[in-house]
């Protein structure tokens, strides 16, 4: 027998309409043909309305879709961190952009790819949240639009949390702080965005950074430490080119160093959380900087 209990924030439904957003529409016909579904212990009917803290038991075994690995990209490979039948947790490489644009066509996109790897069955895969094409890390997409909407909607109420690691230009002086001035929003106008972040690590130029974002605006890290005098190194729009210029040469290091390490969000009626480990471009930096060379102060000094 499975149990699932409706989350306080559910809203009233049927109880077919829920399982089928939930499960492939073949096994909820199974579940309702052999009398397989309780609602707080009671035999329920397709129609039956469900709420919030109803418990929903299932005593038909559910046998789950098997996981086909995710394909590979011209940069590197989709790493799957967890999938169910409606929601999909990759760690996405540096290099691929979420959705088309300018310089992307549909078909080399996140989306793209995703549309082609759930061709023939009725997934309609849908960004949760974006990270820009340069920055790595764990993104979650929807299988379905009702996930979809109840979890855009925990980010917008800020009951979910994205963590990152950034490395930033010169040597902040506080150890925490916020940064809360105002970003173009999705209708060009202004609207708050909030920063919160706590210093790692410092070495002689640079200093490693936990940031968490309270809300999700275009661009947001970068914008908000190069507001504040300390750009994401590598940062090719918002950066200190000078430096960004330098660093690579001493480094090799050819993108922004932002990664999203953490999610963490209710999803199925418990607190989850994820996290994807740096990538092995930023995680070799990061000794380098420990031990630089006797030139490595003078050759990346910012401009």
């Amino acid at each position: 027998m499975r149990e699932l209990v409706l989350p306080a924030n559910e809203s009233p439904k049927k109880l077919e309409t829920f399982l089928k957003n939930k499960f492939p529409i073949g096994y909820v016909r199974k579940l309702f043909r052999r009398n397989g579904v309780r609602i707080n212990g009671e035999r329920a009917k397709q129609e039956d309305m469900i709420g919030p803290g109803d418990r929903i038991q299932l005593f038909v075994t559910f046998e789950a879709i098997k996981k086909t690995p995710m394909p590979s990209t011209s940069s590197a490979r989709i790493e799957t961190i967890f999938e169910d039948v409606a929601l999909l947790v990759i760690n996405k490489p540096a290099g691929l952009a979420v959705h088309e644009g300018k310089t992307v066509s549909k078909r080399d996109s996140l989306l793209g790819i995703l549309e082609r790897h759930y061709r023939g069955t009725d997934i309609k895969p849908r960004l949760i949240h974006r990270l820009d094409q340069d920055t790595s890390g764990l993104l979650m997409i929807a299988k379905n639009q009702q996930t979809a909407e109840e979890l855009i909607s925990r980010f917008e109420s800020g009951t979910a949390g994205k963590e990152y690691l950034c490395l930033m230009v010169g040597r902040l002086p506080a150890n925490d702080g916020k940064i809360d001035f105002a970003l173009p929003g999705r209708e060009g106008s202004l609207v708050r965005a909030l920063t919160r972040y706590r210093v790692v690590k410092r070495f002689s130029e640079t200093t490693l950074v936990r940031v968490t974002i309270a809300t999700g605006r275009l661009h947001q890290i970068r914008l908000h430490f190069a507001k504040l005098g300390y750009p994401v190194v590598m940062d090719d729009q918002h950066g200190d080119f000078g430096f960004n210029k330098r660093f690579r040469k001493q480094y090799g290091l050819k993108r922004q160093f932002l990664h999203a390490e953490k999610l963490r969000i209710s999803y199925g009626g418990t607190q989850r959380e994820w996290r994807a480990p740096l990538p092995d471009d930023l995680e070799r930096i990061l000794p380098l900087l420990e031990h630089p060379r006797s030139q490595s102060t003078k050759a990346c000094a910012p401009t």
